[in-house]
């Protein structure tokens, strides 16, 4: 049971820190939103990735530890200022 379970965690750890492109840090992202929290579009995210141009310098990818706490709280001041409508 404890080999099964250091499994899963092994599996979670390397989907967060995986590198992805665009749509599929954006498709993790919302999965895995709590309650109450805008979900993130392309197009907030390609604002995101222009504001913080050093957080992308090695290239174009998004993984979960690296970017989704950052955005959160990026978007979470920008979403409500802006008036975009949430896509899901």
């Amino acid at each position: 049971m404890y080999h099964h379970s250091v499994k899963r965690i092994d599996k979670q750890r390397e989907l967060n820190e995986a590198l992805t492109p665009l749509s599929r840090f954006a498709e993790t992202y919302n999965e895995t939103l709590p309650l109450g929290f805008p979900h993130a579009s392309n197009k907030a995210l390609q604002k995101f990735q222009t504001s913080y141009p050093l957080l992308f310098k090695n290239d174009n990818s998004w993984s979960i530890n690296k970017h989704r706490k950052r955005f959160m709280d990026w978007y979470m001041t920008h979403h409500m200022g802006a008036g975009e409508k949430r896509e899901r």
